[in-house]
């Protein structure tokens, strides 16, 4: 009897035993070996950046020219204002709310000798490059010189000059400065200071439109509408495509010198928005390549004609032979130079009005162009075939290089009346133009960003067996502070330091959003995994659970004889 209470006693301490290590040891190592592993997230910074609120700030130096302003007025120079607004634009269920602060920075100053004697050249063109070359404007930033009536620098009917660099000329009439103290002169001013930084920098309608994808525009803003769409949107890189359609090569021989044509025209324009995106350029000649519509041949004219109605239907055909470069994710903009065969020639591209398209071309929007180059000329009575056609490459860039501005970004505004604007010149852009597409793009990034963080958040909230491993946190929290950084850096007015920021922190959160890893547990829910465990522990587990309810009942038992005895 003592032996087998002996052994009785032994099995029952065995089975508490591995119940205890299966209870303490075995269950928290298994459930620490199979769960999801979820780095930490700035959560709570996530939520900051989801009601967006933007601060944007523009420097304005106004700088008074000889007989601007009186003894008195000169006094009080210099000094500074500063001027804010706040709009509120409607944002959709990803963006809450934003609010757009615009603020400008206007110190006031007098010109100094050197300035005094740029002032004096014969044409508001030059002295715009002496002022250039006296100091060169940071980017982002505006001066506006103010000259007097009697400056002969712009033509009578012309108040305010925009010139290619970030220099305005704001003429000042007599009637505005006689008799009036500092604080009326520059209430009086301050109108044309506004609607040349409407021009030159940024305004609400060009980050409402830089937020297209984001915000409903309001009934009636169809200009706003049709620039968001034309444009691509922003892209750390783009590749540009030139092809040479002949569909006829039996008819005609044709030659470009399209790489030198790119050196001469294009690449100066991309040099300088080389801080916005990289560019890749190639080109193609495609033979026997048609449209896929059939041009009208009118009889009025002579000539066949492609009406804007079957525009949209020339597209897919052709892009079908263009082929593209499926190593690259970049958005690829395709201009095509297309020479009607001997049978469709003449052939003209007419607009809705039914008038014929002074360039001979169209463009489609986030897309490319394409322009139809006619060599009629060439043909004659006793022509031999092939006929040999040299493409005069200027008329053809600068057509591209029109629609290129129009599919980057590069808005074509209608400046005031009184305003005359300056040619952009060789390189295609103007310093103020690139810097308001810079605005733009920084807005954009950072709205961008910002939502495809708040986005990921949500998703690895509602879904947690999404692994979210070291590399996703890191690129997680590198985009947020990035976007703290461009948001920090518009507020000041850094434009060059706001729109590297806003790249980074774009390029950060797709990265986060697109990792691979967090598509590997997302179909192995918990249900399938006691499915697998089950059949393997429950064997294992039988036994001690049924030691456990016999040691039970044998207390209960013990307990009731004890209580049998005291009775």
């Amino acid at each position: 009897m003592a032996i087998t209470e002996v052994e009785r006693r032994r099995g029952q301490l065995a089975a508490l035993s591995i119940a205890a290590v299966v209870i303490i040891v075995g269950v928290p190592l298994w459930w620490r070996t199979t769960e999801t592993y979820r780095a930490w997230l700035p959560v709570s910074q996530i939520k900051d950046l989801a009601k967006l609120q933007l601060h944007l700030s523009a420097d304005v130096e106004v700088v008074f020219a000889r007989g601007t302003v009186t003894p008195e007025q000169q006094k009080k120079v210099p000094l500074t204002q500063t001027q804010d607004e706040e709009h509120a634009v409607d944002g959709d269920l990803l963006v809450q709310f934003i609010i757009l602060r615009l603020q400008n920075m206007k110190p006031y100053r007098t010109a100094t000798i050197m300035e005094e004697d740029a002032l004096k050249k014969p044409t508001a063109a030059e002295a715009d490059l002496s002022l250039h070359m006296l100091s060169e404007s940071p980017c982002g930033s505006l001066v506006v010189y103010v000259i007097p009536e009697s400056s002969s620098l712009l033509p009578e009917d012309v108040n305010v000059y925009i010139g290619q660099r970030r220099t305005a000329l704001v003429r000042i009439s007599a009637q505005m400065r006689v008799g009036k103290t500092l604080e009326q002169l520059l209430a009086q001013l301050e109108p044309r200071i506004k609607q040349v930084l409407q021009v030159m920098s940024f305004s609400h309608t060009d980050i409402t439109v830089a937020l297209s994808d984001r915000v409903r525009f309001r009934p009636g803003n169809k200009e706003s509408i049709a620039d968001s769409m034309r444009a691509f949107k922003s892209s750390p890189g783009y590749e540009i495509t030139f092809s040479l359609l002949n569909p006829d090569p039996k008819s005609h021989q044709l030659h470009w010198d399209i790489e030198g044509a790119v050196q001469t025209y294009i690449q100066p324009l991309l040099t300088k928005l080389s801080p916005l995106a990289n560019f890749s350029i190639d080109s193609q000649t495609l033979y026997y390549t048609m449209l896929g519509v059939t041009p009208r041949f009118d009889s009025s004219l002579e000539a066949y004609t492609l009406n804007a109605d079957s525009l949209a239907h020339v597209i897919n055909p052709v892009e079908a032979r263009l082929g593209s470069n499926a190593a690259s994710s970049n958005p690829v903009l395709n201009f095509l130079l297309y020479v009607p065969d001997i049978r469709h020639s003449p052939l003209y591209i007419h607009d809705h009005r039914k008038q014929e398209v002074p360039s001979n071309a169209f463009h489609s929007p986030r897309w490319g162009g394409i322009m139809v180059y006619n060599v009629n000329g060439f043909y004659g009575s006793e022509t031999e075939f092939p006929v040999h056609v040299n493409i005069n490459m200027a008329k053809v860039m600068g057509v591209f290089l029109a629609q290129l501005r129009l599919l980057l970004g590069v808005q074509s505004l209608s400046p005031p009346p009184g305003f005359l604007v300056a040619p952009c010149g060789s390189t295609g852009l103007a310093d103020w133009e690139l810097d308001r597409l810079m605005w733009s793009r920084s807005v954009e990034n950072i709205a961008t960003a910002t939502t495809t963080i708040t986005s990921l958040a949500q998703l690895l909230d509602q879904i947690g067996n999404i692994v979210i491993n070291d590399n996703i946190a890191q690129q997680v929290s590198s985009a947020v502070t990035s976007l703290q950084l461009a948001m920090a850096e518009l507020e000041v007015g850094n434009l060059g330091f706001a729109l590297q920021y806003s790249k980074e922190a774009i390029l950060a959160s797709e990265k986060a959003f697109f990792d691979p890893s967090l598509l590997h547990l997302l179909y192995f829910p918990d249900d399938q995994k006691f499915a697998i465990y089950i059949p393997l522990f429950l064997p294992m587990c039988v036994p001690i659970l049924l030691s456990m309810l016999k040691i039970v009942s044998e207390v209960r038992q013990r307990r009731r004889e004890k209580q049998a005895k005291k009775e």
